[in-house]
């Protein structure tokens, strides 16, 4: 290791803490005090860019956090997008009229064909995102002809309790953004739905890490499916 630390930080740290015995000392270790006077002019600059960079990385985190939140409470909150359509669907279900998905210009479900149910989602992988949110992926082997399949999400925290539902995804990926801080451990059941058939539900465990879910050392340490504990990727 150098004298002078690799990290940026650790740079400006080493010249701030050395420009006082370089300034007291400047003609006896062979420098001058204009030189030590102008690094300390530039170990400053450097101090409070780094200042006004990490400023930066917070709000942008915050406001990516707010982003996310906006996004979930117009689909996801309670009477929001996602409630709305389900009551549109009731309504044509219950009138037998059709003509409510035109009106609503959504999609009216298709009709079942000879297409066998979704496959079972496997392979599950987890991630971590920057802004601590969990990103899970898998595999899903759907019957030839299938289109339209939808992934929904649901997830359980701790070894009890029901199942609540997190969301859905047209692709064999979630991104959960609201789990709870401090979750030791979750279990995710993803289930294939394609118009009126759904898929076996799959279910997979997720352990934590020092500080569970959204605390210090937030790490995933393992993913447990079907008795089988694979390492995140």
């Amino acid at each position: 290791m150098g004298i002078v630390p690799d990290s940026r930080l650790g740079k400006i740290q080493f010249y701030e803490n050395h420009l006082s015995p370089w300034g007291d000392n400047a003609a006896a270790i062979g420098l001058t005090a204009a030189a030590v006077t102008s690094l300390g002019s530039l170990t400053t600059n450097a101090r409070k860019a780094y200042d006004a960079a990490e400023g930066a990385r917070q709000a942008a985190k915050a406001a990516t956090q707010a982003y996310y939140n906006a996004v979930r409470a117009m689909h996801n909150g309670p009477g929001a997008g996602a409630d709305m359509i389900e009551l549109i669907r009731n309504k044509a279900q219950s009138t037998n009229n059709p003509e409510v998905y035109a009106l609503a210009e959504i999609p009216a479900p298709a009709t079942p064909g000879t297409v066998p149910p979704p496959g079972t989602p496997t392979d599950f992988t987890v991630g971590l995102l920057q802004n601590g949110a969990v990103e899970l992926k898998w595999k899903c082997a759907n019957p030839a002809g299938a289109q339209g399949t939808v992934y929904e999400v649901k997830r359980r925290s701790g070894a009890a309790g029901g199942f609540v539902y997190a969301g859905s995804s047209g692709v064999r990926t979630f991104v959960d953004e609201t789990l709870q801080a401090g979750t030791a451990s979750v279990t995710y059941q993803v289930t294939a739905i394609r118009s009126t058939q759904r898929g076996n539900p799959a279910q997979f465990t997720v352990n934590f890490g020092v500080g569970g879910a959204g605390g210090a050392g937030f790490a995933i340490t393992s993913v447990s499916e079907g008795g089988v504990v694979k390492m995140a990727a």
